[in-house]
Protein backbone atom coordinates (compact mmCIF):
# COMPACT_ATOMS: atom_id res chain seq x y z
CA UNK A 1 0.00 0.00 0.00
CA UNK A 2 1.53 3.31 -1.12
CA UNK A 3 1.68 6.38 1.12
CA UNK A 4 0.43 9.40 -0.85
CA UNK A 5 0.52 13.05 0.24
CA UNK A 6 -2.08 15.36 -1.37
CA UNK A 7 -1.24 19.08 -1.19
CA UNK A 8 -3.85 21.64 -2.24
CA UNK A 9 -5.24 24.76 -0.56
CA UNK A 10 -8.66 24.10 -2.13
CA UNK A 11 -10.50 21.84 0.34
CA UNK A 12 -12.93 20.45 -2.26
CA UNK A 13 -10.20 19.43 -4.70
CA UNK A 14 -8.00 18.10 -1.89
CA UNK A 15 -10.80 15.85 -0.66
CA UNK A 16 -11.80 14.71 -4.16
CA UNK A 17 -8.22 13.69 -5.01
CA UNK A 18 -7.72 12.03 -1.62
CA UNK A 19 -10.96 10.05 -1.93
CA UNK A 20 -10.09 8.86 -5.44
CA UNK A 21 -6.61 7.74 -4.37
CA UNK A 22 -7.97 6.00 -1.27
CA UNK A 23 -10.50 4.11 -3.41
CA UNK A 24 -7.57 3.03 -5.58
CA UNK A 25 -6.04 1.38 -2.52
CA UNK A 26 -3.54 3.98 -1.32
CA UNK A 27 -3.01 5.43 2.14
CA UNK A 28 -3.58 9.18 1.87
CA UNK A 29 -2.52 12.17 3.96
CA UNK A 30 -3.54 15.76 3.27
CA UNK A 31 -1.89 19.18 3.48
CA UNK A 32 -3.34 22.60 2.75
CA UNK A 33 -0.02 24.38 2.17
CA UNK A 34 3.64 23.80 1.45
CA UNK A 35 4.42 24.37 5.15
CA UNK A 36 1.96 21.65 6.18
CA UNK A 37 3.41 19.38 3.50
CA UNK A 38 6.91 19.79 4.94
CA UNK A 39 5.69 18.75 8.38
CA UNK A 40 3.91 15.72 6.95
CA UNK A 41 6.97 14.70 4.92
CA UNK A 42 9.14 14.92 8.04
CA UNK A 43 6.96 12.59 10.10
CA UNK A 44 6.27 9.63 7.84
CA UNK A 45 7.27 7.78 4.68
CA UNK A 46 5.89 9.27 1.47
CA UNK A 47 5.83 7.31 -1.78
CA UNK A 48 4.07 9.90 -3.97
CA UNK A 49 3.21 13.60 -3.74
CA UNK A 50 0.24 15.05 -5.63
CA UNK A 51 0.59 18.81 -5.35
CA UNK A 52 -1.13 21.94 -6.63
CA UNK A 53 1.17 24.59 -8.11
CA UNK A 54 -0.52 27.86 -7.20
CA UNK A 55 -1.22 28.20 -3.47
CA UNK A 56 -1.04 31.10 -1.02
CA UNK A 57 2.52 31.59 0.20
CA UNK A 58 5.01 29.16 -1.30
CA UNK A 59 3.95 27.30 -4.43
CA UNK A 60 4.20 23.67 -5.44
CA UNK A 61 7.28 24.26 -7.60
CA UNK A 62 9.23 25.27 -4.49
CA UNK A 63 8.24 22.01 -2.80
CA UNK A 64 9.17 20.05 -5.92
CA UNK A 65 12.60 21.71 -5.96
CA UNK A 66 13.18 20.77 -2.30
CA UNK A 67 12.12 17.18 -2.86
CA UNK A 68 14.44 16.76 -5.83
CA UNK A 69 17.38 17.62 -3.54
CA UNK A 70 16.69 14.53 -1.41
CA UNK A 71 18.75 11.36 -1.95
CA UNK A 72 15.65 9.35 -2.94
CA UNK A 73 12.90 11.84 -3.80
CA UNK A 74 9.31 10.59 -4.16
CA UNK A 75 7.71 11.17 -7.56
CA UNK A 76 5.60 14.33 -7.80
CA UNK A 77 2.45 14.89 -9.87
CA UNK A 78 1.68 18.60 -10.22
CA UNK A 79 -1.83 19.98 -10.71
CA UNK A 80 -2.89 23.40 -11.92
CA UNK A 81 -5.89 25.21 -13.32
CA UNK A 82 -3.82 28.07 -14.77
CA UNK A 83 -0.63 26.70 -16.18
CA UNK A 84 1.75 28.29 -18.66
CA UNK A 85 4.63 27.25 -20.83
CA UNK A 86 6.99 28.62 -18.16
CA UNK A 87 5.57 26.51 -15.32
CA UNK A 88 5.20 23.44 -17.53
CA UNK A 89 8.80 23.70 -18.71
CA UNK A 90 10.10 24.43 -15.20
CA UNK A 91 8.16 21.48 -13.78
CA UNK A 92 9.68 19.15 -16.38
CA UNK A 93 13.18 20.50 -15.82
CA UNK A 94 12.83 20.22 -12.04
CA UNK A 95 11.77 16.60 -12.28
CA UNK A 96 7.98 16.43 -11.93
CA UNK A 97 6.65 13.02 -12.97
CA UNK A 98 3.56 14.54 -14.56
CA UNK A 99 1.62 17.78 -14.89
CA UNK A 100 -2.20 17.69 -14.95
CA UNK A 101 -4.53 20.53 -15.89
CA UNK A 102 -7.65 20.94 -13.74
CA UNK A 103 -10.35 19.78 -14.04
CA UNK A 104 -9.13 16.31 -14.94
CA UNK A 105 -10.79 12.91 -15.02
CA UNK A 106 -9.91 11.15 -11.75
CA UNK A 107 -9.27 8.03 -13.83
CA UNK A 108 -6.38 9.88 -15.46
CA UNK A 109 -5.00 10.80 -12.02
CA UNK A 110 -5.25 7.18 -10.82
CA UNK A 111 -3.50 5.94 -13.97
CA UNK A 112 -0.68 8.46 -13.62
CA UNK A 113 -0.32 7.73 -9.89
CA UNK A 114 0.01 4.02 -10.68
CA UNK A 115 2.63 4.80 -13.32
CA UNK A 116 4.55 7.02 -10.89
CA UNK A 117 4.54 4.30 -8.21
CA UNK A 118 5.46 1.46 -10.55
CA UNK A 119 9.04 0.21 -10.12
CA UNK A 120 11.39 1.09 -12.99
CA UNK A 121 11.65 -1.64 -15.57
CA UNK A 122 14.93 -2.79 -17.12
CA UNK A 123 15.69 -2.72 -19.91
CA UNK A 124 13.92 0.48 -20.90
CA UNK A 125 10.33 -0.38 -21.85
CA UNK A 126 8.45 0.41 -24.99
CA UNK A 127 7.01 3.94 -24.93
CA UNK A 128 4.15 4.50 -22.53
CA UNK A 129 1.31 6.69 -23.81
CA UNK A 130 0.70 9.97 -22.07
CA UNK A 131 -2.43 10.46 -19.99
CA UNK A 132 -5.48 9.99 -22.17
CA UNK A 133 -7.03 13.29 -21.21
CA UNK A 134 -9.97 14.21 -23.41
CA UNK A 135 -8.57 17.71 -23.87
CA UNK A 136 -4.93 18.68 -23.33
CA UNK A 137 -3.67 22.09 -22.25
CA UNK A 138 -3.45 24.52 -19.36
CA UNK A 139 -3.64 27.89 -21.11
CA UNK A 140 -6.29 30.12 -19.46
CA UNK A 141 -8.41 30.00 -22.62
CA UNK A 142 -8.58 26.19 -22.56
CA UNK A 143 -9.03 26.15 -18.78
CA UNK A 144 -12.19 28.22 -19.36
CA UNK A 145 -13.38 25.44 -21.67
CA UNK A 146 -12.75 22.89 -18.89
CA UNK A 147 -14.80 25.01 -16.51
CA UNK A 148 -17.62 25.39 -19.02
CA UNK A 149 -17.75 21.62 -19.58
CA UNK A 150 -17.82 21.01 -15.83
CA UNK A 151 -20.68 23.49 -15.38
CA UNK A 152 -22.97 22.30 -18.14
CA UNK A 153 -22.20 18.59 -18.47
CA UNK A 154 -24.60 17.43 -15.72
CA UNK A 155 -27.45 19.67 -16.97
CA UNK A 156 -30.11 18.50 -19.45
CA UNK A 157 -29.56 21.26 -22.02
CA UNK A 158 -28.33 21.08 -25.63
CA UNK A 159 -24.84 22.47 -26.16
CA UNK A 160 -23.41 24.21 -29.22
CA UNK A 161 -19.62 23.93 -29.60
CA UNK A 162 -18.04 26.58 -31.82
CA UNK A 163 -14.51 26.63 -33.14
CA UNK A 164 -12.28 26.42 -36.16
CA UNK A 165 -11.58 23.12 -37.89
CA UNK A 166 -9.20 20.97 -35.87
CA UNK A 167 -9.67 22.68 -32.50
CA UNK A 168 -11.16 19.60 -30.83
CA UNK A 169 -14.92 20.08 -30.96
CA UNK A 170 -15.64 16.34 -30.89
CA UNK A 171 -13.37 15.97 -27.85
CA UNK A 172 -15.50 18.54 -26.04
CA UNK A 173 -18.62 16.61 -27.05
CA UNK A 174 -17.11 13.40 -25.66
CA UNK A 175 -16.21 15.22 -22.42
CA UNK A 176 -19.78 16.50 -22.08
CA UNK A 177 -20.98 12.92 -22.50
CA UNK A 178 -18.40 11.41 -20.15
CA UNK A 179 -19.14 13.88 -17.36
CA UNK A 180 -22.86 14.10 -18.05
CA UNK A 181 -25.79 12.46 -16.31
CA UNK A 182 -25.68 9.33 -18.50
CA UNK A 183 -22.05 8.49 -19.34
CA UNK A 184 -22.95 4.80 -19.60
CA UNK A 185 -25.25 5.54 -22.55
CA UNK A 186 -24.20 5.54 -26.20
CA UNK A 187 -22.25 8.37 -27.84
CA UNK A 188 -23.32 8.63 -31.48
CA UNK A 189 -21.40 11.07 -33.75
CA UNK A 190 -22.82 12.22 -37.09
CA UNK A 191 -20.86 14.43 -39.49
CA UNK A 192 -23.70 16.41 -41.05
CA UNK A 193 -21.35 18.16 -43.48
CA UNK A 194 -20.14 14.89 -45.01
CA UNK A 195 -23.58 13.39 -45.75
CA UNK A 196 -25.66 14.53 -48.76
CA UNK A 197 -28.93 16.13 -47.76
CA UNK A 198 -30.88 13.37 -49.47
CA UNK A 199 -29.29 10.78 -47.15
CA UNK A 200 -29.06 12.84 -43.98
CA UNK A 201 -32.69 12.30 -43.01
CA UNK A 202 -32.28 8.52 -43.23
CA UNK A 203 -28.98 8.73 -41.32
CA UNK A 204 -30.51 10.67 -38.43
CA UNK A 205 -34.11 9.44 -38.37
CA UNK A 206 -33.74 5.97 -39.90
CA UNK A 207 -36.14 4.29 -42.32
CA UNK A 208 -38.44 1.31 -42.64
CA UNK A 209 -38.20 -1.37 -45.27
CA UNK A 210 -39.52 -0.19 -48.63
CA UNK A 211 -39.31 3.53 -47.77
CA UNK A 212 -37.18 4.01 -50.90
CA UNK A 213 -35.62 1.84 -53.59
CA UNK A 214 -32.59 0.57 -51.64
CA UNK A 215 -34.38 0.28 -48.27
CA UNK A 216 -34.33 -3.52 -48.02
CA UNK A 217 -34.67 -3.62 -44.23
CA UNK A 218 -35.57 -1.41 -41.30
CA UNK A 219 -32.78 0.81 -40.02
CA UNK A 220 -32.62 2.78 -36.77
CA UNK A 221 -31.26 6.26 -37.23
CA UNK A 222 -28.56 7.96 -35.18
CA UNK A 223 -31.09 9.81 -33.01
CA UNK A 224 -32.82 6.59 -31.94
CA UNK A 225 -29.46 4.87 -31.43
CA UNK A 226 -28.46 7.70 -29.06
CA UNK A 227 -31.47 7.12 -26.77
CA UNK A 228 -30.22 7.31 -23.18
CA UNK A 229 -26.95 8.92 -24.28
CA UNK A 230 -25.60 11.67 -26.52
CA UNK A 231 -25.88 12.44 -30.21
CA UNK A 232 -23.12 14.67 -31.60
CA UNK A 233 -24.13 16.63 -34.71
CA UNK A 234 -20.85 17.82 -36.19
CA UNK A 235 -20.83 20.63 -38.77
CA UNK A 236 -24.49 21.33 -38.15
CA UNK A 237 -24.03 24.69 -39.87
CA UNK A 238 -23.83 22.87 -43.22
CA UNK A 239 -27.35 21.40 -43.22
CA UNK A 240 -29.86 22.75 -45.71
CA UNK A 241 -32.77 25.04 -44.74
CA UNK A 242 -35.20 22.25 -45.64
CA UNK A 243 -33.59 19.79 -43.26
CA UNK A 244 -33.25 22.44 -40.56
CA UNK A 245 -37.05 22.32 -40.20
CA UNK A 246 -37.00 18.56 -39.54
CA UNK A 247 -34.20 18.85 -36.98
CA UNK A 248 -36.03 21.68 -35.24
CA UNK A 249 -39.16 19.51 -34.95
CA UNK A 250 -37.18 16.77 -33.20
CA UNK A 251 -35.64 19.27 -30.78
CA UNK A 252 -39.11 20.59 -29.95
CA UNK A 253 -40.97 17.33 -29.34
CA UNK A 254 -38.31 14.61 -29.07
CA UNK A 255 -40.13 12.41 -31.60
CA UNK A 256 -38.22 10.41 -34.21
CA UNK A 257 -40.26 9.23 -37.19
CA UNK A 258 -38.26 7.02 -39.58
CA UNK A 259 -38.75 7.50 -43.30
CA UNK A 260 -41.80 5.53 -44.39
CA UNK A 261 -43.07 4.98 -40.83
CA UNK A 262 -46.59 5.94 -39.80
CA UNK A 263 -45.74 7.02 -36.28
CA UNK A 264 -42.69 8.05 -34.35
CA UNK A 265 -40.99 7.01 -31.14
CA UNK A 266 -40.00 9.18 -28.20
CA UNK A 267 -36.24 9.58 -27.87
CA UNK A 268 -34.36 11.06 -24.94
CA UNK A 269 -30.83 11.98 -25.98
CA UNK A 270 -28.46 14.78 -25.12
CA UNK A 271 -27.83 16.86 -28.26
CA UNK A 272 -24.38 18.38 -28.74
CA UNK A 273 -23.93 20.26 -32.01
CA UNK A 274 -20.77 21.79 -33.45
CA UNK A 275 -19.74 23.97 -36.36
CA UNK A 276 -16.80 25.98 -37.61
CA UNK A 277 -19.19 28.44 -39.29
CA UNK A 278 -20.35 31.80 -37.92
CA UNK A 279 -23.97 30.95 -37.16
CA UNK A 280 -24.78 34.52 -36.12
CA UNK A 281 -23.83 35.66 -39.61
CA UNK A 282 -25.72 32.73 -41.15
CA UNK A 283 -28.86 33.71 -39.21
CA UNK A 284 -28.50 37.32 -40.37
CA UNK A 285 -28.01 36.13 -43.96
CA UNK A 286 -31.10 33.91 -43.71
CA UNK A 287 -29.27 30.64 -44.41
CA UNK A 288 -29.72 29.27 -40.87
CA UNK A 289 -32.98 29.37 -38.94
CA UNK A 290 -32.89 31.60 -35.88
CA UNK A 291 -35.27 29.35 -33.93
CA UNK A 292 -33.06 26.31 -34.63
CA UNK A 293 -29.98 28.25 -33.54
CA UNK A 294 -31.55 29.06 -30.18
CA UNK A 295 -32.72 25.47 -29.75
CA UNK A 296 -29.22 24.14 -30.35
CA UNK A 297 -27.49 26.81 -28.28
CA UNK A 298 -28.96 26.07 -24.89
CA UNK A 299 -25.36 26.70 -23.86
CA UNK A 300 -22.38 27.71 -26.02
CA UNK A 301 -18.76 26.67 -25.68
CA UNK A 302 -16.20 28.40 -27.87
CA UNK A 303 -12.87 26.66 -28.49
CA UNK A 304 -9.81 28.86 -28.95
CA UNK A 305 -7.63 28.26 -32.03
CA UNK A 306 -4.15 26.91 -31.35
CA UNK A 307 -2.50 30.20 -32.37
CA UNK A 308 -4.22 31.84 -29.37
CA UNK A 309 -2.86 29.31 -26.86
CA UNK A 310 0.68 28.68 -28.04
CA UNK A 311 1.80 28.27 -24.43
CA UNK A 312 0.20 24.81 -24.65
CA UNK A 313 2.60 23.68 -27.38
CA UNK A 314 4.95 21.81 -24.99
CA UNK A 315 2.05 19.97 -23.34
CA UNK A 316 0.44 19.09 -26.66
CA UNK A 317 3.72 17.97 -28.19
CA UNK A 318 4.43 15.77 -25.18
CA UNK A 319 0.95 14.23 -25.40
CA UNK A 320 1.19 13.59 -29.14
CA UNK A 321 4.76 12.24 -29.08
CA UNK A 322 3.71 9.63 -26.50
CA UNK A 323 0.59 8.72 -28.47
CA UNK A 324 2.28 8.58 -31.87
CA UNK A 325 5.23 6.56 -30.59
CA UNK A 326 2.90 4.05 -28.96
CA UNK A 327 0.59 3.74 -31.97
CA UNK A 328 3.46 3.44 -34.46
CA UNK A 329 5.54 1.12 -32.27
CA UNK A 330 8.51 3.49 -32.30
CA UNK A 331 10.93 4.44 -29.54
CA UNK A 332 9.76 7.42 -27.51
CA UNK A 333 11.68 10.45 -28.80
CA UNK A 334 13.04 13.12 -26.45
CA UNK A 335 11.07 16.35 -26.03
CA UNK A 336 11.49 18.98 -28.76
CA UNK A 337 14.39 21.39 -28.48
CA UNK A 338 13.90 25.04 -27.55
CA UNK A 339 14.72 26.01 -31.13
CA UNK A 340 11.95 23.75 -32.47
CA UNK A 341 9.46 25.14 -29.94
CA UNK A 342 10.38 28.70 -30.92
CA UNK A 343 9.98 27.83 -34.60
CA UNK A 344 6.59 26.18 -34.08
CA UNK A 345 5.40 29.24 -32.17
CA UNK A 346 5.78 31.35 -35.32
CA UNK A 347 3.34 29.21 -37.34
CA UNK A 348 -0.31 30.28 -37.74
CA UNK A 349 -1.66 26.70 -37.35
CA UNK A 350 -4.66 26.92 -39.71
CA UNK A 351 -5.37 23.25 -38.99
CA UNK A 352 -5.05 23.83 -35.25
CA UNK A 353 -4.42 20.90 -32.87
CA UNK A 354 -5.21 18.33 -35.55
CA UNK A 355 -2.47 19.80 -37.75
CA UNK A 356 -0.01 19.65 -34.84
CA UNK A 357 -0.82 15.99 -34.18
CA UNK A 358 -0.23 15.12 -37.83
CA UNK A 359 3.06 17.04 -37.80
CA UNK A 360 4.31 15.04 -34.79
CA UNK A 361 3.36 11.78 -36.49
CA UNK A 362 5.10 12.81 -39.70
CA UNK A 363 8.25 13.92 -37.87
CA UNK A 364 8.46 10.61 -36.01
CA UNK A 365 8.11 8.70 -39.29
CA UNK A 366 10.55 10.87 -41.25
CA UNK A 367 13.20 11.75 -38.66
CA UNK A 368 12.51 9.57 -35.62
CA UNK A 369 12.08 12.55 -33.31
CA UNK A 370 11.14 16.19 -32.76
CA UNK A 371 14.59 17.78 -32.78
CA UNK A 372 15.07 18.28 -36.54
CA UNK A 373 14.42 21.99 -36.99
CA UNK A 374 15.06 21.79 -40.73
CA UNK A 375 12.33 19.15 -41.05
CA UNK A 376 9.91 21.36 -39.12
CA UNK A 377 10.60 24.22 -41.52
CA UNK A 378 10.20 21.93 -44.52
CA UNK A 379 6.94 20.33 -43.37
CA UNK A 380 5.16 23.31 -41.87
CA UNK A 381 6.74 26.71 -41.70
CA UNK A 382 7.54 27.05 -45.41
CA UNK A 383 4.29 25.50 -46.59
CA UNK A 384 2.13 28.58 -46.27
CA UNK A 385 2.43 32.14 -44.96
CA UNK A 386 0.86 33.16 -41.67
CA UNK A 387 -2.58 34.79 -42.07
CA UNK A 388 -1.50 37.55 -39.67
CA UNK A 389 1.14 38.68 -42.13
CA UNK A 390 0.41 37.37 -45.65
CA UNK A 391 3.08 37.81 -48.28
CA UNK A 392 2.18 39.86 -51.36
CA UNK A 393 1.61 37.87 -54.55
CA UNK A 394 4.87 36.65 -55.99
CA UNK A 395 6.91 37.51 -52.91
CA UNK A 396 9.54 35.00 -51.87
CA UNK A 397 10.33 36.25 -48.36
CA UNK A 398 12.71 34.28 -46.17
CA UNK A 399 11.72 32.47 -43.00
CA UNK A 400 13.43 35.26 -41.06
CA UNK A 401 11.21 37.82 -42.84
CA UNK A 402 8.09 35.83 -41.89
CA UNK A 403 9.28 35.58 -38.28
CA UNK A 404 9.97 39.34 -38.18
CA UNK A 405 6.51 40.20 -39.55
CA UNK A 406 4.82 37.82 -37.09
CA UNK A 407 6.72 39.24 -34.11
CA UNK A 408 5.96 42.82 -35.18
CA UNK A 409 2.25 41.95 -35.52
CA UNK A 410 2.12 40.43 -32.04
CA UNK A 411 3.93 43.42 -30.50
CA UNK A 412 1.55 45.78 -32.28
CA UNK A 413 -1.47 43.88 -30.95
CA UNK A 414 -0.18 44.32 -27.37
CA UNK A 415 0.78 47.96 -27.71
CA UNK A 416 4.45 47.02 -27.38
CA UNK A 417 4.01 45.26 -24.03
CA UNK A 418 6.75 42.63 -23.91
CA UNK A 419 5.19 40.48 -21.19
CA UNK A 420 1.87 40.23 -23.04
CA UNK A 421 3.63 39.51 -26.36
CA UNK A 422 5.77 36.80 -24.76
CA UNK A 423 2.66 35.13 -23.30
CA UNK A 424 0.97 35.10 -26.72
CA UNK A 425 4.08 33.63 -28.35
CA UNK A 426 4.58 31.10 -25.56
CA UNK A 427 8.15 32.19 -24.87
CA UNK A 428 9.98 33.98 -22.06
CA UNK A 429 10.55 37.75 -22.15
CA UNK A 430 14.31 37.33 -22.39
CA UNK A 431 13.80 35.08 -25.43
CA UNK A 432 11.53 37.73 -26.96
CA UNK A 433 14.23 40.36 -26.37
CA UNK A 434 16.88 38.21 -28.05
CA UNK A 435 14.60 37.52 -31.02
CA UNK A 436 13.84 41.24 -31.42
CA UNK A 437 17.56 42.11 -31.34
CA UNK A 438 18.39 39.41 -33.87
CA UNK A 439 15.60 40.53 -36.22
CA UNK A 440 16.38 44.24 -35.83
CA UNK A 441 13.07 45.11 -34.15
CA UNK A 442 13.18 48.12 -31.84
CA UNK A 443 11.30 47.55 -28.59
CA UNK A 444 9.40 50.45 -27.08
CA UNK A 445 11.35 51.46 -23.96
CA UNK A 446 8.41 53.07 -22.15
CA UNK A 447 6.11 50.06 -22.68
CA UNK A 448 8.90 47.76 -21.55
CA UNK A 449 9.35 49.69 -18.34
CA UNK A 450 5.64 49.47 -17.64
CA UNK A 451 5.60 45.71 -17.82
CA UNK A 452 8.71 45.17 -15.71
CA UNK A 453 7.90 43.17 -12.54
Amino acid sequence: MAQVLVVDDDLAIREMVALALRKAGHEVRRAGSVAEARRALATDRTDLVVCDIYMPGENGLALLDELQALPSPPPVILMTARGSVETATLAARTGAFDYLAKPFDVAVLIERAAAALAPPRQPAPAPEPGPESLIVGSHPAIVEVYKAVARVAPLPVPVLVLGETGTGKELVAKALHAFGAHPEGPFIPVNCGAIPDTLLESELFGHVRGAFTDARRDRRGALAQAHGGTVFLDEVGDISPAFQVKLLRFLQDGLVTPLGAERGEKVQARVVAATHRDLDAAVTAGTFREDLYYRLAGYEIRLPPLRERLADLPLLLNHFRHRAASELGLALPPPPTRAVLDALATHAWPGNVRELEQLVRRLLIDTGGLADEAAVHRLVLRRQPSPQAPEPPGAQGSLEDAERRHLEAVLASTGGNRSAAARILGIERKTLRRKAQRLGIALDRESDEEDEP
